[in-house]
């Protein structure tokens, strides 16, 4: 099995997990906000933001097997990072008018969309 199919069944277990948070924000809304989650459903936001983008991983992973490195590892990180920056945002919807946030995010969506469309374009030319 390619890597990138790897790192996206590891991206789809945890989305998983996260699963289970999400339903603390029903069942148990109390255990999150002693655990200081202001916004609970920034958790669901990550949770599927995972499972959407470990779906792309396995994905690409499955569709174009050997894919370039110099296009994988933005693909992965853009994978990673995009649902990740959901989560401080549960704690602190103040995190998203930070400088280092919009930072990390521009990096984290140029890095997915870059990545993808040179996948795209590979995947066209073999």
């Amino acid at each position: 099995m390619d890597t990138l199919s790897k790192i996206g069944l590891c991206e789809l277990a945890l989305g998983a997990l996260l699963g289970w948070v999400v339903t603390l924000r029903i069942e148990r809304p109390q255990l999150l906000a002693r655990a200081g989650v202001a916004s609970p459903r920034r958790i669901l936001q990550a949770h599927l933001d995972y499972i959407m983008m470990g779906l792309i991983l396995v994905a690409v992973g499955l569709a174009l097997p050997g894919l370039q490195t110099w296009i994988a590892v933005p693909l992965v990180f853009g994978t990673l990072v995009n649902p990740t920056l959901f989560l401080p945002l549960a704690f602190d919807e103040g995190w998203k008018d930070r400088v280092p946030y919009k930072a990390v995010t521009l990096v984290s969506f140029v890095a997915m969309s870059g990545s993808l469309v040179a996948a795209a374009i590979e995947g066209l030319s073999r």
